[in-house]
């Protein structure tokens, strides 16, 4: 290890301490992870700015720095399927009525795939009002290389109907789904959760002696897990720095030139989804303005991690205590959001390659058949699609093929395609969060949520 990188881990180290000085002075977690934030970013700009592009010397930095970021996703991972399995168990056994649970999925999902149309509608607009194309985008090695990886995937991707999506998000194997070992893991998960707390109840019924054994086992269990939720929640600003430090470390300036247009539209068609969220969650009674300080942490973890699934814990906590949402619709909603209709992965990302490569085929893409269709195949395709590693390039692999256009855009913009995906995944985990808090209102937590809302902002960031 050279004195340059020791030096560089130095003032890691430093920027780490102040942030755990900040910990230990009670400061928020709103203001800890926005020191994240800034202070990581600072320090990647820095070493990216002194050593250049490319340099050995960042990328052995980079490579302890990432102890710490991927250490932090490796945790927020780790507890995911625990959380979800006993939090869905708890959740049934809880219910005061049975057919509750039907409503809250079916009403979390209907949102869900609204808002991903929506989203959908928007990335169409933007890419037409800012006029992109396919056809101006260049092809490099790295593209090259791409596509041929692309092109292998898409016979796997492509032949996936929706009966066999459906059909894999049964747990014929409940404890390898709880090691995620499929891409559905996550579904299976919650489903095997339900129908072991239906289970539950029904033993409650029939044997009155076990009733109480079982709840108090069960409230011991979620205890346990959302206190070990609460244990990593509270590393979060260390995560943060590190993954900022090694995103702005690793951009490449030039490739972010060559496509501002695309990134600037991309980031106003996200920007103007979140609009729509707090249109949204206001028509239900709860301020835009105080949902999104309250789930800022959350979004800006999803912005560094560029992973939904690995913000689950954090969404389900804070819709319980920010935003008052009741543990098994935060559950469901985090969980479906994370899997179904992401609205920047699963929307606005396929309609803005669609948009952007139909005219190269002949096709108009303003067409009302054209935008019908495109809407409603990207609805459809958001099922389970996000649960796959690299949510929106499968998402683009299955909406592209299915309206007659070549994958081949998506390959070329392999470059930019991490700066994009930092936004898409906090849109995709804003939607998820929209969706809990509008079913909760629309369900009859009115009372709860209002009652919760006027407690202040100082309080919603404790």
């Amino acid at each position: 290890m050279s004195y340059a990188i020791i030096a560089n881990l130095a003032v890691f180290a430093c920027i780490l301490y102040f942030l755990f000085k900040q910990q230990r002075n009670a400061s928020t977690l709103s203001r800890q992870v926005l020191f994240g934030l800034i202070l990581g970013s600072a320090f990647g700009l820095l070493i990216h700015l002194f050593y250049g592009e490319g340099s050995p010397i960042i990328k052995g930095t980079l490579a302890w720095v990432n102890v710490v970021g991927s250490g932090y996703v490796g945790l927020l991972k780790m507890v995911i399927m625990p959380l979800v399995l006993v939090s869905m168990v708890a959740a049934v056994v809880r219910l005061e009525n049975s057919g509750a649970l039907g409503k809250i999925s079916g009403l979390t999902i209907g949102i869900l795939l609204f808002t991903t149309m929506i989203a959908a509608l928007i990335g169409i607009a933007v890419t037409q009002i800012f006029g992109l194309s396919a056809a101006g985008l260049s092809e490099g090695v790295r593209e090259t290389a791409r596509i041929s990886v692309l092109e292998t995937r898409l016979g796997s991707v492509a032949d996936l109907t929706l009966p066999q999506m459906i059909v894999s998000f049964i747990p014929t194997n409940p404890f390898a789904d709880l090691t995620g070992s499929r891409s559905t893991s996550i579904i299976a998960v919650v489903i095997f959760g339900i129908l072991v707390g239906i289970a539950a109840r029904r033993v409650m019924i029939e044997k009155t002696e076990l009733e109480t054994p079982i709840r108090t086992f069960i409230e011991a269990a979620q205890s346990i897990v959302m206190r070990l939720v609460k244990m990593i929640i509270a590393l979060t600003p260390y995560g943060i720095a590190a993954l900022m430090a090694k995103v702005v470390a690793s951009s490449s300036l030039a490739d972010i030139l060559s496509l501002i247009g695309f990134i600037v539209a991309s980031y106003l068609a996200i920007f103007l989804m979140f609009i729509v969220h707090g249109l949204l969650v206001s028509l239900v009674g709860v301020s835009p303005k105080e949902f999104f300080k309250r789930i800022w942490p959350v979004l800006t973890f999803a912005f560094t991690s560029r992973s939904s699934a690995a913000t689950i814990p954090l969404n389900v906590e804070a819709q319980i205590t920010k935003l008052n949402v009741p543990p098994a619709i935060a559950n469901l909603s985090a969980t479906f959001g994370a899997t179904i209709g992401q609205n920047g992965c699963a929307g606005i990302y396929p309609a803005m390659l669609a948009v952007m490569v139909a005219p190269t085929m002949g096709i108009n893409p303003m067409e009302i058949n054209f935008i019908l269709s495109l809407v409603a195949i990207i609805a459809i395709s958001s099922f389970g699609i996000a649960g796959v590693g690299g949510g929106a390039t499968f998402a683009a692999l299955i909406v592209l093929p299915a309206m007659g256009l070549p994958v081949t855009i998506a390959a070329l913009l392999i470059s930019i395609e991490p700066l994009i995906d930092m936004a898409r995944t906090a849109l995709n985990v804003s939607g998820a969060m929209t969706a809990g808090t509008i079913t909760s209102r629309l369900l009859g937590n009115k009372k709860e949520i209002n009652k919760n809302f006027k407690l202040g902002v100082s309080q919603s960031t404790k």
